[in-house]
């Protein structure tokens, strides 16, 4: 039994991550389960890339708070291009850009997307409880908190092939943004637990880390929450299946 204040040893600590976060990790989600069954409706496809949306527009927000509360140049250079990777370096680039490409092969208008006036109340809230998560925490609370891109990868390289086989509809070519995050993400999370591990030096310090990344792992849930019931259970959106 490890006691309070003595740090878990760098193998003990990670496990404790990664057992935390693929416990809570938003794949379990029915709303996901259903996707990767090819269980949804065009448009409850269309209604998660429209909401999702704006969590992706949050990113490169929360990523420029991070960017702010660290002294190091070195941190700062390195985390800056998570920023690049969303917003890209001009226009009609990065992951933003890709997501729109999405949209528009699910049909949707990109316009109305990126207004974000269709982006469900709760999903909103739900985003930028995030971005407040990192406004309010410490930084390495606040890195900790993306260490939900440790579970990325898979979860992406799954998505890909659930779509190409359950939603041909949809040209391979959309799916740009999740075959661009498979690498990404891995790169991103390694730079993150290491981060993480060096800097959380004391018990309290990596229990905090884990609460982060427990909380995050609860707003991508609600978020999912919030598409579930608007879209396919009781589906009392806008464009629901029994709207």
């Amino acid at each position: 039994m490890i006691a309070p204040g003595a740090p878990l040893v760098k193998d003990e600590f990670i496990a404790w991550i990664r057992r935390e976060g693929e416990q809570r990790y938003h794949d379990h989600h029915r709303y996901h389960r259903l996707m990767h069954d090819g269980k949804l409706t065009k448009v409850q496809l269309q209604q998660w890339v429209l909401n999702r949306y704006y969590y992706q527009t949050r990113i490169p927000i929360k990523d420029a708070i991070i960017v702010s509360k660290s002294e190091d140049p070195a941190f700062r250079r390195m985390w800056i291009r998570r920023i690049h990777d969303h917003d890209g370096t001009e226009t009609g680039e990065g992951g933003l850009e890709l997501w729109l490409r999405l949209a528009d092969g699910v049909g949707l208008d990109r316009e109305e997307v990126a207004s974000y006036r269709s982006v469900l109340p709760g999903v909103r809230f739900a985003c930028d409880a995030y971005v407040e998560l990192v406004r309010e925490r410490s930084l390495i609370e606040a890195v900790a908190s993306s260490l939900t891109e440790f579970f990325a990868p898979d979860l992406m390289s799954k998505r890909v092939l659930a779509w190409e086989r359950h939603y041909p509809w949809v040209s391979p070519e959309m799916l740009a943004y999740f075959r661009s995050r498979v690498p990404r993400a891995r790169r991103d999370s390694e730079e993150a637990v290491d981060f993480v591990v060096r800097h959380a030096t004391t018990y309290e310090l990596q229990a905090r880390c884990v609460a982060a990344l427990i909380r995050k792992t609860e707003i991508l849930w609600h978020l999912l929450d919030c598409a579930y019931a608007a879209y396919v259970d009781p589906a009392w959106g806008p464009g629901g299946a029994r709207a």
